[in-house]
């Protein structure tokens, strides 16, 4: 059985470091930096010069046939009858549309461009990790993902959305608003097929972000521990914004030492290190706009611990209207939703 079919009853419910150059230099978004929380030249890196992705959307669009758009594009605000506003979906294993990415509806030519999309999307750097994970995951690139494209590329608001097994990806050219990455995303590994990980989660390209995020538990004393453990993990697509923030888990980031709040600044930094640097801005602005990582709270999750070895991994980095949900076990899943305002609704 392909991987790309393989049962997976928790599935079918549903590098290299960045440069510390200025961040300044590179985005001109140094004050939006600092007020997120963040050091100057903490997400800077060096990008080739090339064309950003949503060119390559408004050409595939242009290159597809009345019976090709048919299939693959849909209105802004399109609702599905069982899926809801399609567009801003996000699950952890799905098909946006039925046609594959590697299959007979497209041409070599539009297969080319949709990788360009999806290369443009992803920084350079990681690349090759996102391939393994498709490879380890879904039989490799191409082969059981799907794309769908919404709204008008290069006339109106439009974005190009792709899904699979553990990806929910999207380019918007800034079209979708209050949002970073133009919605909710999706990202997960399951390195050996085998669903359960061993604690030290060998192969999984995303792991690195869990240890980043461990190095900030590592440094708290014993009062603080028991501020960001929490004995229950909850549901992990459950990732809205919630009205209540007051009662958000774990321990707020702003009563952290200036030691460990700094090294929470590293784990954004790892968080949003696969991205573009357009999307990272994105987050940055969010942040900003609701107070910066001050207004967050770190939880580490308790109840499924691999190995029982008080490497939690489970947590969470969650603001008004920030969640970022880590969830390792059994094997990585991590569901993100970021936005300027609290108000914005999840489709999931």
């Amino acid at each position: 059985m392909s991987k790309a079919h393989r049962r997976c009853a928790d599935c079918e419910v549903m590098g290299s470091a960045v440069s510390r150059r200025s961040f300044l230099q590179a985005t001109g978004a140094g004050a939006a930096m600092l007020a997120a929380g963040l050091p100057r030249g903490a997400l800077a890196v060096d990008t080739p010069n090339q064309d950003p992705p949503e060119s390559a959307v408004k050409h595939l669009f242009e290159s597809l046939t009345e019976q090709q758009r048919a299939e693959i594009c849909f209105d802004w605000e399109y609702l599905d009858s069982k899926r809801g506003l399609l567009r801003s979906r996000v699950a952890n294993n799905w098909q946006v549309t039925t046609p594959i990415i590697n299959g007979s509806f497209y041409t070599g030519e539009q297969r080319d461009m949709i990788r360009k999309i999806y290369e443009g999307i992803i920084h350079p750097d990681w690349h090759s990790r996102i391939d393994k994970q498709l490879k380890d995951d879904a039989d490799g690139y191409g082969e059981s993902q799907s794309i769908a494209i919404f709204g008008q590329p290069g006339r109106d608001k439009f974005e190009f959305v792709m899904t699979g097994r553990h990806m929910t990806m999207r380019c918007d050219g800034d079209s979708a608003e209050h949002v970073a990455f133009g919605g909710p995303i999706f990202y997960g590994h399951d390195p050996w097929g085998t669903f359960y990980e061993e604690k030290d989660h060998a192969g999984n390209v995303f792991w690195e972000q869990a240890m980043e995020a461990n190095k900030v538990y590592e440094m708290l004393n014993g009062r603080q521990r028991k501020m960001a453990e929490v004995a229950k993990s909850p549901r992990e697509s459950n990732v809205h914004f919630r009205e209540n923030v007051g009662g958000l888990p774990g321990i707020p980031v702003a009563e952290l030492s200036p030691d460990q709040r700094e090294q929470v600044q590293k784990v954004l930094q790892k968080l949003v290190e696969p991205y573009r640097q357009n999307d990272r801005d994105e987050v940055v602005q969010c942040l900003k706009a609701q107070g910066g990582l001050d207004k967050c709270h770190l939880a580490f999750f308790t109840d499924h611990d691999i190995g029982d070895d008080g490497v939690w991994d489970i947590w969470r980095l969650e603001g008004p209207s920030f969640v970022w949900h880590f969830r390792g076990s059994p094997h990585v899943h991590v569901w993100v939703n970021v936005a300027d305002d609290p108000s914005v609704k999840l489709n999931a």
